[in-house]
């Protein structure tokens, strides 16, 4: 083997030609890798082509800079969230139900193993424009979705399904990132279940209309 063709520090052995999109997707995964390790600001691009085993002009084929390989991440990272949000909702008809299972995607995302959430709660770059508009999604998005529920539930104006909607988000974000970094003693099923029930002890209290 060669010394181009060793895995040194984690990067991977260059190989073939990829499809174009199979390589965007290596380069991504590559990527989020050593941005959840160094942070935006201390991360290089060398450092990403190195760890996908490419070379930088490879990398500037797909990403024209740092920024937007960024912003590409955190955009997929922000879909996932939303997406399974949507889906937990969608899940049942039975809202107690939908509660917790809609704090259970808060929770299952921080605990992922690849440390993506990260990019969304604990980013070093969200004085950009571009990230903040990214991050703030994720709650406007996810509260949008709960707040239709409430709506048609309570029959509560608009402004009022969405205050209560984003309260709800904001419980889920900081809770599981607290149980994340200082309460791991408890299982990821048991803390999402005690923050649910809190939760649904004060969402379930207001009256369904038909």
């Amino acid at each position: 083997m060669t010394a181009g063709q060793q895995d040194v520090g984690g990067s991977r052995t260059r190989g073939a030609r990829m499809p174009r999109r199979e390589r965007r997707a290596q380069l991504l995964e590559s990527a989020l890798e050593v941005f959840v390790a160094q942070g935006y600001h201390a991360a290089a691009m060398d450092d990403i082509a190195e760890r996908a085993g490419v070379s930088k002009p490879v990398l500037y084929q797909h990403f024209p800079g740092k920024l937007e390989l960024y912003l590409a991440l955190l955009d997929r990272s922000c879909d996932q969230i939303i997406d399974n949000c949507r889906a937990a909702l969608e899940s049942t008809d039975d809202n107690k139900l939908r509660v917790g299972a809609t704090m259970d995607v808060f929770y299952e995302y921080v605990a992922h193993d690849t440390g993506a959430f990260r990019l969304v709660f604990e980013s070093d770059l969200t004085n950009e424009p571009a990230v903040r508009e990214q991050v703030d999604r994720v709650t406007t998005e996810c509260a949008a979705l709960i707040a239709g529920v409430i709506q048609q539930d309570t029959g509560f104006s608009d402004e009022a399904s969405r205050l209560l909607a984003v309260s709800l988000v904001g419980m889920a974000q900081v809770s599981a990132r607290f149980w994340l970094t200082e309460a791991g003693g408890l299982a990821r099923d048991e803390a999402a279940a005690l923050v649910a029930g809190l939760a649904w002890r004060g969402i379930g209290g207001y009256p369904r209309t038909d």
